[in-house]
């Protein structure tokens, strides 16, 4: 029993193709999964009401992009999160580099750390009280 060869081109091209759709519709809804858990949408809350932090980005408007799912940052378990949010306005674009936890009693994810770090190098945290001046202390490697 001999299969055409056309028959298994066709074959070969519809995997293909439908492989690649797989991959691309469960990449689609990692990132809808992301961008929806609190410890995400609370951490570009406090970002866009600090003005010192959206001044130097140039924003609004505000632009989030998707993560990168095989940075080496990006961790989230059942008790710590923490990812890292490219994010950019009209003047520069940096990275959003988060930590939360999981308060247990409350059911809740309260947000450890969040440091807007852009490219020229700057730092600023975001969850200080003073957003009026940017913390240019720190490394220009983009770690925390």
């Amino acid at each position: 029993m001999t299969v055409p060869l056309r028959s298994l081109q066709q074959m070969a091209i519809f995997i293909t193709v439908a492989t690649g759709g797989g991959c691309a519709t469960m990449y689609y809804l990692m990132q809808k999964n992301f961008s929806r858990s609190d410890y995400y949408r609370v951490a570009l809350e406090h970002l866009k009401r600090h003005s010192g932090a959206m001044e130097s980005l140039g924003a609004p408007p505000l632009k989030v992009y998707n993560i990168h799912l095989t940075d080496g940052h990006n961790r989230v378990s059942p008790a710590r999160a923490q990812i890292k949010i490219p994010v950019s306005g009209t003047k520069s674009a940096g990275y959003l580099y988060t930590s939360s936890s999981k308060d247990t009693l409350l059911n809740r994810w309260c947000l450890q750390e969040a440091v807007l770090l852009l490219r020229d190098g700057r730092r600023i945290d975001v969850l200080s009280s003073s957003s009026d001046e940017p913390d240019d202390a720190g490394d220009q490697d983009g770690n925390l």
